[in-house]
């Protein structure tokens, strides 16, 4: 996935970058908003500060609006409702408030791509839908495989849950234990082996959890053959 970052405070913006491009994103990072509007490359996304020094970061995200639906995300200082409110009226997808957490800002992002790209019927009913097989209803905390729900610990539906939020992306095991189980734990991470082989037992034939030694884990959604 693909980020244009406007941000014109360098420590904020390196921090930012390191962080995402820790969890596989690519980032473009301007620091003005002539910039950003000048900006000729693709992107998925757009993180967007709004005390630019050469234009007010609510312009900006008013052009980048009429000029396509990337979905845009403001980061800023401002804590105003007013600002917020202004924001999302201009065509902002989320607003997230300085200070902020790198794995907060992930977040967001993910959350808003799976609005943006989720399939019409996933999107009708309230779940994301995984090859043919598979559902996960976020908003309720549920899994249904072939319309059947399937009864998950909370951490085997957590750990589900982030690791279909990209399948095919190698996920480290730092990565997971810091989204699943916080950057605050301390146990043993052997603890995500036993989740893991929980969750292949349970969706056997359904996905596949291969694990990469040495890094980590990645999740692929097994494919069905089409009726004929």
């Amino acid at each position: 996935m693909h980020v244009l970052l406007v941000e014109d405070d360098e420590p904020v913006a390196e921090s930012l970058r390191r962080g995402l491009k820790r969890y596989g994103f690519e980032v473009d990072w301007v620091t003005t908003g002539a910039a950003a509007l000048a900006h000729s490359g693709p992107y998925d996304v757009v993180l967007l500060d709004l005390g630019l020094p050469d234009t007010d970061g609510l312009d900006v995200c008013k052009a980048l609006r009429e000029r396509g639906s990337v979905p845009i995300i403001v980061i800023s200082a401002r804590s105003d409702e007013t600002d917020r409110v202004v924001g999302l009226e201009l065509g902002a997808d989320d607003y997230v408030s300085k200070p902020f957490g790198v794995r907060e800002v992930i977040a967001r992002i993910r959350a808003v791509m799976r609005r943006v790209q989720q399939p019409l019927a996933a999107a009708e009913s309230g779940a994301d839908r995984y090859g043919t097989r598979l559902t996960i209803d976020r908003k309720a905390g549920r899994v249904h495989v072939d319309g059947q729900e399937i009864a998950l610990a909370p951490k085997e539906y957590d750990l589900l849950s982030f690791l279909t939020e990209e399948p095919g992306a190698l996920m480290s095991r730092e990565q997971i234990m810091e989204a699943v189980w916080d950057a605050n734990w301390f146990g043993p991470t052997k603890t995500l082996d036993v989740h893991v082989a929980a969750l292949r037992r349970k969706f056997a034939g359904v996905i596949t959890i291969e694990a990469v030694r040495g890094v980590g884990f990645r999740l692929e959604i097994v494919k069905t053959a089409e009726p004929t």
